[in-house]
Formats: C-alpha cells, structure tokens, sequence
C-alpha cells in the first residue's frame, strides 16, 4: 500500500468577503503544478458560503459535479428547470455534458452554508446536461454507497467509472474495505480522527491511496468521512 498525505493545512485556500474555500487540487488562483488531480478527480473544494451570499449563474460543460451540503442549506437552480433546496446531509450531482447554467446561494440569512464540491473529469464527453438531488440512509460503522455509474444501484448515477462512500466510524471501530481491481482510492475526513496503515487523518486531510486490494479505517475519534474509488 501507498499513501500520499495532504494535510488540512498545506490545503489551497481561497478567501474573500463573503467566501472561504479549501483546495485538495489546483483551483482558480491556488495552483500547484506538482497537485492538479488525482486520476479523474479534478476539483475538491470545501467552502464556506456568508448568509445570502453565493455562486451568481455561471456555466460549465464536461465535468461531474458532486455537491455535499455538510451544515446548513444551498439554493440551487438550473438551465435544466431544476429548482430547490439542498439541505444538510443531502448530495446534489451535475452532469454537466455539452454545457449547463447554474447558480447556488446560501438558503439562509443568518447562518453559513458548509460544503463540499468535488469535480470529475467525464467518461463520455459532450453528453445531454442531468441532474439529480439525493437523501442517502448512513448506517453506523460501514461504507455507504451514495454515487455509483452501476444503473442497479439505488444512489446517484455518474458519467464516470467511479463509487463514491460516505462512512460514520465511531471510536475504536474498524470498517474494511475492498478495492475493485485496478481501482485507488481518495479519502478525505470531514469530522474526527481516523488512522489507516498507522498513519493517523484528522478532520481535513486527505490520502490518495494506491497499490492495494484492501485497506482498514480505525476509528480514533467519533468520525465522518468520504471515500471515492477511481
């Protein structure tokens, strides 16, 4: 097993009046030549958004767009006609294909949004714009699956070989994992402290993990975390 380590700290920043945002990767004036990606996985944002206060309409094309509302609320709306809520615990995915307008603004007056949002690159280019919005059930002490390209499984479908998990690892609990062949994964800790191959990932840092079929999480803290498998 290889990891690579990005702690919370030596994270990309972003900060203005109404925004504060976190880089995994190279993101519009944060740029590290030697951290542009990870495989398909582009763009991992973690921002904070001011009541009121967010992302005016704007464009994409050729990007999965996966957002994951951790406290607070989003106001989005779309090309497409989608309008709604993205509420605390809830995941919205772009598909953004052949191009889509969008806007998302914090829902509340008084409090700040917190959330995630992570870029793919594509499978398929130039594909028609989708959109879908997603309640998942976390259960305690395992992986739950939230994005799959699989169309049998009952989560958010993405135009991109890619599974996505959400876990809650309570303290001194174990959860394995095992790879599907020739896949790695990205794993980033949204609340807690974890330890993977005696290395120990508090709330903000990541790992990009290759070389390997299995891996185990140990909870040290009460934890939450995300894992992608690209």
């Amino acid at each position: 097993m290889e990891i690579k380590i990005n702690k919370s700290r030596d994270r990309g920043k972003t900060k203005i009046d109404w925004l504060e945002s976190k880089h995994g990767f190279s993101f519009g004036e944060y740029y590290n030549p030697e951290n542009t990606n990870f495989k398909t996985l582009i763009a991992f944002n973690d921002d904070l958004v001011s009541p009121g206060r967010g992302f005016p309409t704007h464009s994409h094309e050729n990007a999965e767009i996966i957002t994951i509302v951790l406290e607070g609320s989003l106001k989005h709306e779309d090309s497409l006609g989608n309008k709604g809520i993205i509420n605390k615990g809830e995941i919205q995915r772009i598909s953004a294909g052949s191009g889509i307008y969008h806007s998302e603004y914090n829902n509340s007056k008084r409090d700040k949004v917190h959330f995630l949002q992570i870029w793919l690159q594509p499978k398929t280019i130039n594909t028609k714009p989708s959109y879908q919005q997603f309640i998942p059930l976390i259960r305690i002490n395992r992986l739950n699956k939230i994005i799959s390209n699989n169309q049998e499984d009952d989560v958010l479908q993405i135009n991109q070989d890619s599974d996505f998990f959400l876990g809650k690892v309570s303290k001194r609990e174990t959860i394995n994992h095992t790879l599907k062949k020739n896949k790695d994964l990205y794993l980033f800790i949204i609340k807690g402290s974890i330890s993977i191959n005696q290395t120990t990932l508090s709330q903000g840092d990541s790992a990009e993990i290759t070389s390997t079929r299995m891996i185990s999480i140990n909870g040290i803290k009460e934890s939450s975390i995300l894992l992608i498998e690209l």
